[in-house]
């Protein structure tokens, strides 16, 4: 799994943000932490890379997409190289205007709140789901029950029981907030009346009591795809809850959790396994059946391998989120060494033959008596 932090995260920004957000916070880290302006400081230049590669991915369309639905994976999962989020030098080129805000000149926007009542976005949600070694490894289609919150079907998400619209605070004007004055400063704070909405609902919806949003159950039918891996998010835009006064629903975040194999291991694409052979074959060679996640395959295994030698079976690992191909299989080797007692009397014999050809030293075959004796007197 990745260790990197959310790139929204990074940035300060919403999960919805528009491009120009994205651009504003980035321009407003990159004059904070840029190398020029901290010079010989390492945890600035760290967080200006840490900004650049975030505002990288999330400025560029396709691979925000990927992002949202797959994380860290869905981008390459670590910094530089093809294809990976990295840290782009020239990531510059295309503002001018970030240029112009390190070197003294040029100024940066400020948004401006809407109303009390303006569409609100609904909240996200998060599913844990569980899949099995081979549905990870293949994709599977799921079904989830979810519970949210969705526009109340008795008022249609007004929260009035009737047909009567709304009627403005008259605590706050209609505005949401109360202004105190203290000194010769001005505070804003929530309306008490109306809990910051601007208006009143004289009758409320008795199914909703006034939220306009009611708690509902909704199945779908999710599309897991090849090659997620313990910590994958998989985002469903407008599956979360729904949003008041015409907003917008939220996202639903899928996070997988994948089971252990009692044969296989995994790291990224490429799946490891363990292969017992006897010194015989070891020695001499041989060829096995390798049990792979695409069935059986024979690995032929040369003369003289050595316990702990790894071989490597193209493309039989596991298909990758970026869709650049699949990983491999990778065999480690164990030699298998029996005890003694476990031998046929001929088996021990024999090695016994090949030890005094070799010239290697053994323990000596004992007779029944002297084992007695050992037994008896230790």
């Amino acid at each position: 799994m990745s260790t990197k932090r959310d790139y929204y995260e990074v940035l300060s920004v919403a999960r919805d943000a528009a491009g120009n957000e994205i651009k504003s916070a980035y321009r407003r880290l990159a004059i904070q932490y840029h190398p020029d302006k901290n010079p010989g400081n390492a945890e600035a230049e760290e967080k200006f890379k840490e900004a650049t590669e975030a505002y990288s991915v999330l400025s560029d369309a396709d691979k925000r997409a990927r992002y949202d639905r797959f994380g860290h994976a869905g981008v390459g999962g670590a910094s530089g190289g093809p294809g990976g989020a990295g840290f782009d030098p020239t990531i510059f080129a295309d503002f001018s205007d970030i240029l112009g805000d390190l070197f003294g000149f040029g100024g940066a926007g400020r948004r401006r709140g809407g109303g009390a009542r303006a569409p609100r976005r609904g909240a996200d949600l998060r599913y844990d789901l569980t899949l099995s070694f081979e549905k990870a490894a293949f994709g599977s289609t799921e079904k989830l029950r979810i519970p949210r919150l969705e526009t109340c079907s008795i008022c249609s998400g007004s929260g009035s029981a009737d047909s009567e619209a709304p009627k403005p605070c008259t605590a706050c004007g209609g505005h949401g907030q109360v202004r105190y004055n203290q000194g010769f400063f001005s505070v804003a704070r929530t309306c008490p009346q109306c809990s910051g909405q601007g208006t009143i609902i004289t009758n409320p919806c008795t199914t909703c009591r006034g939220e306009g949003l009611e708690e509902k159950q909704r199945t779908l039918e999710v599309n897991i795809p090849p090659g997620v891996e313990d910590g994958t998010r998989l985002r469903m835009t407008g599956e979360g809850e729904h949003g008041r006064f015409g907003g917008p629903p939220g996202s639903l975040y899928v996070v997988m959790g994948v089971e252990p194999h009692e044969s296989f291991q995994r790291e990224g694409p490429h799946v490891f396994s363990e292969l017992k052979i006897s010194y015989p074959q070891a020695v001499l060679g041989a060829t096995r059946q390798v049990e792979t996640i695409h069935g059986k395959v024979a690995l032929e295994i040369p003369p003289g391998t050595e316990h702990g030698r790894e071989f490597r079976m193209r493309g039989k690992g596991i298909e990758r989120l970026d869709g650049g191909g699949k990983g491999d299989h990778r065999v480690h080797i164990s030699v298998h060494v029996p005890r003694a007692k476990d031998l046929e009397e001929e088996q021990v014999e024999l090695l016994r033959r090949l030890a005094e050809i070799s010239g290697d030293e053994v323990e000596e075959e004992k007779s029944v008596l002297d084992k007695v004796k050992k037994k008896v007197f230790g």
